[in-house]
């Protein structure tokens, strides 16, 4: 149970005769005056007549059930959640009714008995209309009423009726039903209630005041409308605190993983996600009454969000609490749920307050916090005052006074240094309030307790006449580990230490009880069950506490969140300890899916690898690895018997795929980095690894003595840049395995398997795949057609179909584009003939999944994707049956199961329209605009062109044009493609048909130069960011601080660079650019005026060339004056 050694108080340091007193007298005042309640505010004029004869008879039916009332003497925490959603409608009482004024007191039993606080605020018609309450007719409204007076008078017996009355606002939850939306107060709604709805159509009551706690795992039938939605979170974010929010028959849990918040029932095995945030979650708290859920980010557009944890519905979300863009680094609700307490993440951090009940989008009352004072990373209510905090960082512990009356918040940060007690007192790690109500505590890493005195003025006296601060009072030394956890629970406070202990004091720092035996990691989080512990009874097996009594600890039982991201649950009758979660507590960027059984691999950098059922979600078995072998990739082979495993040290293992034991004798260990792929051939004959410095290693079967042994062939570093990918496949008309590598570096490598041997591996052939861009992925294209083809994604959004025998590249896509480039595509699995006549294809990108349908042609309602990993998604894999997507998160500790509804994809291909229809909707104006309107005029402009200006013959009038002429329209329209860029897209028109016909094609029509153009024009146009790049790469800065390129050296990169040009190339583009050839460039070379030899360099164009000059002066584009880019790019960018 607990230490020998330890005594019942570690020594105690006072700084002079300070004690630990309180003012008997003083608290007794403040303790009438949280008693007391306030008068009541009068109803403003402007209320209408239907609410004000309503609160008239409301308050005549609390009279006729006040007896009934005064009866009870207790009522139970489950008795009050009865009472409360057997109210069948919500009518006066509003989320403010508990914030400022009272009802008169009442007296029942010769004992006072405090009313709920209820209030009829002046703005109570707006506040009705936040909450969508109905208008009822008088009759419902009176029996209302009283059932909400009725309710108000039990106050004194149940601490949390404010939330619960919260919880019976009336809300439009179900749009199918014909209620409408609000946009901008709560996360569900989105279009704004202009009118009040006839009453038919408005539901009788909402999910959030009717439900009970059962109804959040209820399972809904109802087909998910997105085409992925989340099931299941592998692993939580242990960094934050875990919350035991159900207890007696239920064991659920509260704990962040990613940008979700996750509510786990352990029994039930089911789990609830409160998604919304579009960042990763840095806080979130719970109410004491364990009902309302506020959840914090911090990122572009952060959020902060509260939740009614029975529903799992967001009940209000405050869309603008940092501007700046920075976040929530801490938050905390108070004891009854009224505010929200929040401190940012920004350089100058800002503590507010909120009223949140309110659905306000500005803080009731804001302070920002000096420099000086670190980051404030912890904050806490009062328990006992709502308008008391205290916050620390590891060097400041502040505190908070709010006066309500003026929206005022003062604070008192006393310097604490070594002086103040002449020892060394250690960083901060938590703070509280003091059981005794006059004194803060502070906890440090050093195991002491630092003792604040608050001193407060009399209530009565002004805020002008003193403000209330705090003194260091008492260093008590407790322990010798770091105290990383401090809390209070009944009436012990309670501290977690970095060795995994768990004690208990009391008031006087006296020790209680201690466990010290359970052999913990670091304590991250303590939370209690909100039941108080049951009475001993004879059956009862609490232990003995460290009084002279030995009197049994009674204390309630407790979740236990460890830094190893484990999750304990502690029963304190009989001190029963066990496991509830047990996760990787580093980054996860290594997983995989079993080939035809529904298991995933999940590999962490702190060497563990797990294999759960995806299906049942059940965790089967596991393996750690000694200290420093961090899981960098896994992969099956394709029978499912054998995992694949890289580490980040260099080391390959090759392990049974059911046992998790080795199946060589000693890995391979011929990399000294971290191994990033590994790839088996479709006959698990050969097995390929690459690394992070650029090499690629082949590993071979050989049958020894009848049995087949694994042995290192060669290795071979081929590429210059990072490898993006590593490929198996099959020789055409053959079974021989083939293995394809491509980089970063621009390069696809293919290697000879037959002819490698021993520390020779054979390259048969190098192509370069992009210009400009780099390659970021690749996969076989699944057999659709006849050709067989590589699809390679990049960088610039683009998709490309490569041939896989001649590597000529035979189509440039537009690919997804969500924010950034595809990362890493698979193919999803089929498992019937029928399903082989339509594929799909599941991406990543940084931060985001999303599915395509096949074939890609550019059409983006094809494609859907939705936020997965916010801080970089690290790792893709896909269930055996095509039914699920999982997705590592990385640094964030988490993998994501997405269950796949392809026929919600479906739909939105079918309501983003057919043929060209989808197409149109990606150039400026559509069909019907101006770009459009000019595209056919250059299409017919160039048929003239072609057939010769000055002909005096019957013109041809067709819907094609030679392949000559398209890269002259294509630059007429504003997109300059390279020369190789051009000869793709003839390489792709010619020989569209020939698989087919054989018939190589020399013509094209508007339609197909219309979906042409889009798939290979840039998907943002050539914004002046990317041209100023170039100039940063290319020239040098100047005495102005610009990136310049002399006139000189500009010349010459033209004329030997890239896709260099002829001197009479580069001097007829001049001559067109400069306005010295009005016809343009060659158009009709008998018009020229000027000959490009005629140019001068020196008069034309300046000394020192920036890149604005060369936009605007050379080029002649037009630089918005806000974005710095062409403005038709504003128009691609706004239609992509």
């Amino acid at each position: 149970m607990s230490d020998a050694e330890e005594g019942p108080l570690g020594e105690t340091e006072e700084d002079g005769e300070r004690g630990m007193e309180e003012d008997p007298n003083y608290y007794a005042e403040v303790e009438s005056m949280q008693q007391e309640p306030k008068e009541d505010d009068t109803v403003e004029k402007k209320e209408e007549a239907v609410r004000e004869e309503t609160v008239e008879e409301a308050a005549a039916a609390q009279e006729e059930v006040a007896a009934e009332v005064q009866e009870e003497t207790t009522v139970k925490p489950q008795d009050t959640t009865e009472t409360v959603v057997s109210l069948e409608r919500f009518t006066l009482t509003d989320p403010q009714s508990v914030t400022s004024e009272t009802s008169p007191e009442t007296r029942g039993g010769g004992e006072p008995k405090r009313l709920l606080q209820s209030e009829l605020s002046s703005s109570l018609p707006s506040q009705l209309e936040f909450l969508d309450l109905e208008l009822t007719d008088p009759e419902e409204q009176q029996m209302s009423s009283s059932k909400s007076q009725s309710f108000g008078e039990l106050g004194d017996d149940i601490d949390h009726v404010p939330q619960d009355e919260l919880g019976q606002e009336r809300r439009e939850l179900e749009p199918e039903k014909g209620e409408t939306r609000r946009e901008k107060r709560v996360s569900y709604l989105t279009e704004e209630k202009t009118e009040v709805q006839p009453e038919a159509s408005i539901p009788k009551d909402s999910l959030v005041s009717t439900t009970t706690e059962d109804i959040l795992f209820q399972k809904d039938e109802r087909a998910s409308v997105c085409p992925l939605t989340m099931t299941w979170s592998f692993g939580w974010n242990s960094s934050l605190p875990v919350y035991y929010i159900r207890d007696a028959n239920q064991r659920v849990l509260l704990y962040a993983s990613a940008h979700t918040a996750v509510i786990h029932d352990i029994f039930k095995n089911t789990q609830h996600h409160l998604q919304g945030h579009p960042n990763v979650i840095s806080c979130f708290c719970i109410s004491e009454d364990r009902r309302w859920i506020a959840t914090a980010d911090k990122g572009p557009n952060c959020l902060i969000i509260i939740w009614d944890s029975f529903t799992g519905i967001p009940v209000h979300t405050i869309f603008d609490s940092c501007p700046e863009g920075h976040g929530i680094r801490a938050i905390a609700i108070s004891r009854d749920a009224r505010y929200l307490a929040t401190i940012s993440d920004a350089e100058i951090q800002k503590v507010s307050i909120w009223r949140w009940t309110l659905a306000v989008e500005t803080p009731a009352c804001t302070l920002d916090l000096p420099k000086e004072y670190g980051f404030q990373n912890y904050l806490t209510f009062n328990p006992t005052n709502n308008k008391e905090l205290v916050s620390n960082s590891k060097t400041q512990a502040i505190y908070y006074l709010w006066y309500e009356e003026g929206d005022i918040l003062t604070h008192s940060a006393p310097l604490l240094t070594e002086k103040t007690f002449n020892k060394l007192v250690g960083k901060f790690s938590q703070s509280v309030f003091h059981l005794n109500l006059t004194q803060m505590l502070s906890a440090t890493m050093e195991g002491k307790l630092v003792v604040w005195d608050i001193d407060r003025p009399p209530p009565s006296a002004p805020t002008s006449l003193g403000l209330p601060y705090i003194r260091p009072c008492k260093l008590v030394h407790l322990q010798k580990e770091s105290i990383t956890v401090l809390t209070t629970v009944d009436s012990y406070i309670v501290t977690g230490d970095a060795k995994g202990h768990i004690k208990f004091y009391d008031h006087s720092l006296s020790i209680i009880h201690w466990y010290s035996h359970f052999k913990l990691s670091s304590i991250r989080s303590l939370s209690f069950s909100k039941t108080p512990a049951t009475p001993p009874t004879e059956n009862s097996n609490y232990p003995p506490d460290c009084t002279l009594k030995g009197d049994p600890f009674i204390v309630r039982n407790l979740v236990i969140g460890t830094s190893d991201a484990t999750v304990y649950h502690l029963t304190t009758d009989g001190t029963k300890l066990e496991k509830l979660l047990v996760e990787p507590k580093d980054a996860i960027c290594a997983i995989s899916c079993h080939p035809y059984q529904p298991l995933i691999a999940i590999g962490s950098f702190c060497g563990m690898i797990k294999v759960w059922d995806y299906e049942r979600k059940k965790y089967l078995f596991s393996r750690v690895f000694e200290k420093g072998l961090g899981v960098q990739s896994l992969t099956y082979n394709p029978e499912g018997a054998l995992l694949g495993a890289g580490f980040t040290e260099g080391t390959v293992y090759i392990l049974d795929a059911m046992s998790l034991e080795n199946e060589i004798p000693e890995p391979f260990k011929y990399s000294t980095t971290s191994v990033t792929h590994i790839s088996f051939s479709h006959d698990s004959w050969y097995m390929a690894t690459a690394d992070v410095s650029f090499t690629v290693a082949v590993y071979k079967v050989k049958v020894k003595s009848g049995q087949r042994v694994w042995e290192y062939l060669a290795r071979l570093r081929s590429h210059r840049k990072s490898i993006q990918s590593l490929l198996f496949g099959l020789h055409l008309d053959s079974s021989e395995p083939r293995l394809l590598s491509l980089g970063r570096d621009r390069l696809l490598i293919e290697y000879s398997l037959l002819k490698s041997y021993r520390d020779h591996l054979e390259v048969l052939d190098i192509h370069r795949t992009d210009q400009g861009s780099y390659p970021t992925c690749m996969i076989w294209y699944p057999p659709l057609i006849k050709e067989r083809f590589l699809i390679i994604s990049n960088s610039s959004y683009k998709v490309k179909l490569f041939n896989s025998t001649t590597k000529m590249c035979r189509k440039t896509l537009l690919g997804p584009v969500y924010g950034s480039p595809i990362e890493q595509i698979q193919i999803l699995p089929v498992k019937t003939t029928v399903e082989l006549q339509k594929r799909y294809l599941v991406f990543i990108n940084t931060d985001k999944v999303g599915l395509q349908i096949l074939p890609i042609d550019g059409n983006p309602h094809k494609t859907s994707a939705i936020i997965c990993h916010p801080n970089g998604v690290a790792g893709l894999a896909l269930a055996y049956d095509g039914h699920y997507a999982f997705t590592a998160g990385g640094p964030d500790r988490s993998v994501l199961q997405w269950e796949i509804n392809l026929s919600a994809l479906e739909a939105a291909v079918s309501l983003g329209g057919e043929d060209l229809t989808p197409f149109y909707a990606l150039v400026s104006g559509g069909r019907e605009g101006k770009f459009y309107r000019e595209l056919e005029d250059y299409f017919y402009y160039s048929q003239l062109r072609s057939q010769g200006i000055d002909t005096m013959e019957t013109r041809k009038v067709s819907e094609h044009i030679c392949l000559s002429e398209l890269p002259f329209v294509m630059r007429a329209i504003g997109f300059y493609p390279s020369e190789e860029k051009i000869e793709d897209m003839f390489n792709e028109i010619r020989f569209s048909e020939y698989v087919d016909t054989g018939e190589i094609i020399d013509k094209i029509n508007l339609p197909d130069f219309l979906k042409i153009y889009l798939n290979h024009r840039p998907p943002f146009g050539n914004t002046m960011r990317n041209i100023q790049k170039s100039f940063d790469i290319l020239g040098y800065t100047n005495s102005k601080g610009e990136k310049v390129i002399q006139r000189e050296d500009f010349l010459k990169l033209l004329l030997t660079k890239g896709e260099h040009m002829t001197e009479e190339e580069m001097s007829d583009c001049f001559a067109s650019l400069l306005g010295l050839n009005p016809e343009g460039w060659k158009s009709e070379p008998a018009a020229s005026s000027v000959k490009g030899s005629e140019v001068c360099y020196e008069e034309e164009l300046p000394d020192e060339i920036t890149a604005e000059i060369f936009a605007t002066e050379i080029l002649g584009f037009t630089i918005s004056a806000d974005s710095r880019q062409d403005p038709t790019v504003s128009e691609v960018v706004r239609n992509v």
